[in-house]
């Protein structure tokens, strides 16, 4: 049986990546741990496509895979990013760019007005809704982690940008079929 507690963290810190450790509630570990929150949202988005969603499935795999790589970067202090590989263990330009075409290939095949869309059209456009909420607060932290020198590079800060515009394009494009969503905050 492996053993997945070390007991290390009973003091309130936790292990980097390639070394050093920090509080618990340090900004690094929150944006990280948002990050992995938003996998998890993500996920039951994901279990919620049916057969006729499998385009959809598998654009929110490949997402949950690279926030996964985003994670990782997060997780690394920056004295130690020379170590990380771009695509593996350090976002891209290049994931970025794949973003910006996912989000046009939804966004093409949605008529959206130019209102607020009130998330819940239906259960799996509402979960995407919550993850992309869940990125957008991650995001926020990687800015603070930005604006105090300890991210190496800005590119996590575009990925996670793009990835929270990839998951409202998602949302969107999971409840096309329904145009009353779209009336957003009009009065009736």
């Amino acid at each position: 049986m492996v053993k997945i507690y070390t007991k290390k963290g009973d003091d309130g810190s936790t292990s980097l990546w390639y070394g050093g450790r920090v509080p618990k509630h340090h900004g690094r570990t929150s944006a990280y741990g948002s990050l992995d929150e938003a996998c998890s949202a993500l996920g039951l988005a994901r279990a919620l496509c049916g057969p006729d969603r499998a385009e959809l499935a598998a654009d929110i795999l490949r997402l949950q895979n690279d926030i996964f790589i985003a994670g990782a970067e997060l997780a690394t202090a920056p004295e130690a990013a020379a170590r990380l590989e771009g695509g593996v263990s350090r976002t891209t330009e290049e994931m970025v760019a794949e973003l910006e075409e996912l989000i046009d290939r939804y966004m093409a095949r949605v008529d959206l007005p130019p209102k607020f869309v009130i998330p819940s059209g239906n259960q799996l456009s509402a979960q995407l809704d919550v993850a992309r909420t869940v990125i957008r607060r991650a995001e926020r932290r990687i800015s603070e982690l930005n604006e105090a020198g300890e991210i190496s590079s800005e590119t996590v800060i575009h990925f996670i940008n793009r990835a929270s515009d990839a998951v409202y394009a998602m949302a969107r494009f999971a409840d096309v079929d329904d145009p009353a969503l779209f009336e957003g905050r009009g009065k009736a």
